[in-house]
């Protein structure tokens, strides 16, 4: 059993849902940046989603953008984010990392070339978002030989065959993005997540995280409720951003807090009870 297997596992033994938090390595910097990363197990991550910087990250809002291009002015490149999770393999064995990004890079670096070096590193998944299920056994079955899940999407427009195929060859976990559109600049519709999920479930015994608009303690108590992990992103890579005139412990500080107040609400809503 994986990092992400043997995770979900234990959490759905507990009762608790899955708190996901997303930073972007090298933002602002890959000193800071590695300051967040090592310390966000240690205030309440099952799961970190790390984003791969890339220039044009075209399904991300506004704030992630501009983490990307914090990341890649401070030098952040595909082999300093290797190393960075090396890195935190020597002090966290157990916490699953999942790389999200874009093709283009990936295409560079060389599909197969690229399962081993993550694999290597101590990468558990991989979430690419331009890259459809239809294309994705380029990246999928190398992956796949490394040990590393792709994780695929589900919509609110998938429909119900597309969902059949979407999760036939799905592995790690099933992302729902919550609002049509990119990262961070709707709020969650809970009644629709409630609605997509039980779709969701009456296909695959695959877990399933939800993110794209959960961005206060109340909405991510609210889908912890509902499903098997809440992913947040934007919400923190925005106090980046606010606190860069603060220097590099303001920036740790600050998102370290929101962390743990996240991940407190999410794990506080037991999981398959809706709050009243």
């Amino acid at each position: 059993m994986n990092r992400l297997a043997a995770r979900f596992a234990a959490l759905k033994k507990e009762g608790r849902t899955a708190f996901v938090p997303f930073i972007t390595a090298g933002d602002p910097d890959m000193e800071t940046s590695f300051a967040i990363l090592e310390k966000l197990p240690s205030c309440g991550a099952d799961i970190i989603e790390l984003g791969m910087p890339f220039t044009d990250p075209m399904a991300d809002g506004p704030a992630v953008q501009a983490s990307s291009v914090r990341a890649l002015k401070s030098g952040a490149t595909m082999a300093k984010v290797f190393k960075m999770v090396e890195k935190f393999r020597k002090i966290d064995k157990t916490t699953p990392i999942v790389m999200m990004g874009y093709y283009n890079p990936i295409h560079a670096h060389g599909t197969a070339r690229f399962a081993k070096d993550v694999a290597a590193a101590g990468v558990d998944g991989l979430i690419v978002v331009d890259l459809p299920i239809e294309e994705d056994e380029v990246l999928r079955l190398p992956a796949k030989a490394q040990g590393v899940d792709v994780i695929r999407f589900v919509t609110p427009t998938t429909d119900d065959a597309r969902l059949k195929r979407i999760v036939a060859d799905a592995s790690g976990f099933l992302y729902y993005v919550s609002v049509a559109g990119v990262t961070g600049t709707k709020s969650v519709p809970e009644d629709e997540v409630r609605a997509a999920l039980a779709r969701v479930r009456a296909v695959t015994d695959l877990p399933c995280a939800v993110g794209f608009g959960i961005r206060t303690p109340e909405q991510a108590a609210a889908i912890a409720a509902l499903a098997d992990g809440v992913v947040v992103g934007s919400a923190i890579v925005s106090l980046v951003a606010a606190n860069l005139n603060g220097g590099k412990d303001k920036v740790i500080a600050e998102v370290l807090g929101l962390t743990r107040t996240l991940a407190g609400s999410t794990h506080a809503a037991r999981h398959g009870k809706v709050p009243a």
